[in-house]
């Protein structure tokens, strides 16, 4: 097939690989443009563009698909089918209707749970012991569009960037064979009623709030690692620091919210209690409970803000 792909983060990298490597047609990758990054603030091309450009792609990298003129460029590809994998700009009616079969696209949830724009996030911090990927048509809506196919996967006690890995290549794979048997599938339609929203990470929800549930607490651990990071603030020789947690387990014990149980660092929450597994300094590399604790001992009885 002739295909248009779209898509942004190394989410949609295994995508572009796999429909390469099937010997599909990817007439252009469309991303979004390069940004300053490192510590230069060097512009640096996105993952989607580098893997693009190795495989020898064309790559279209418009701020804004509104202009007559970038929808007249994207028509005159003549493409069989869009391929879209968290491209990053909203598409308007026309580039959705310019492709033979329209815009498919690789979507990180079971939908119609967790539409938005961090669905893995809201699956592990709201518990959800399954999700997966949805390939769905793409209409005008907030991924409303109707359902082509879906895979499973356990949530278990991933974080994050591990679910997200994990889907990436889930979705590749599943974009596959949904390609191969696109004129025989119906589509579903999401049921509106059943719907939920994943909003964008607000900064304000990183920082750890020692009054929540344990459970609460460890699922927001999983669910901003690698990033943005849970966070507590800790005192040292400087002051507050800051020190992101990025894998915890429940662990025995109960005291007055925060306060450190005992010398290997369990923490008190609002009810039970958890002991961080990993733990990253600002400006240091990720490390374990016992590797911290060397370097920044905690003494029970401490109380984190």
């Amino acid at each position: 097939m002739r295909i248009i792909f779209m898509g942004t983060p190394d989410f949609a990298v295994p995508a572009l690989e796999a429909l390469h490597g099937a010997g599909h047609e990817i007439v252009c990758a469309y991303t979004q443009p390069p940004r300053p990054a490192g510590r230069g603030k060097k512009l640096q091309p996105s993952p989607v563009q580098a893997a693009a450009e190795s495989l020898g792609i064309e790559v279209r990298h418009p701020t804004s698909l509104k202009s007559v003129e970038e929808q007249e460029r994207f028509a005159a590809l003549q493409a069989d089918v869009a391929v879209v994998a968290a491209y990053g700009l909203i598409l308007p009616q026309a580039i959705l209707d310019a492709p033979k079969h329209g815009c498919l696209n690789i979507h990180a949830s079971i939908l119609p749970r967790w539409r938005g724009a961090a669905p893995i996030h809201r699956a592990v911090m709201a518990g959800d012991e399954v999700t997966g990927i949805t390939i769905m048509q793409m209409e005008a809506g907030l991924d409303t569009g109707p359902m082509l196919a879906k895979a499973t996967t356990p949530v278990d006690r991933k974080t994050s960037g591990e679910l997200t890995a994990e889907l990436a290549e889930l979705g590749a794979q599943l974009m596959l064979e949904t390609l191969g048997k696109l004129d025989r599938l119906s589509a579903e339609p999401q049921d509106d009623a059943q719907a939920s929203y994943a909003p964008k990470i607000d900064k304000a929800e990183a920082r750890i709030d020692w009054a929540q549930p344990a459970e609460a607490i460890e699922r927001l651990a999983r669910g901003l690692a690698p990033f943005p990071g849970a966070w507590f603030e800790l005192e040292g020789s400087n002051g507050l620091e800051r020190v992101k947690l990025l894998r915890a387990e429940l662990a025995a014990g109960s005291g007055a919210p925060g306060e450190v149980l005992d010398e290997d660092f369990a923490i008190a929450c609002g009810s039970g209690a958890i002991r961080p597994l990993r733990l990253q300094r600002a400006g240091k590399p990720a490390m374990d409970r016992a590797e911290f604790l060397r370097g920044r001992p905690v003494a029970k009885g401490t109380i984190l803000p």
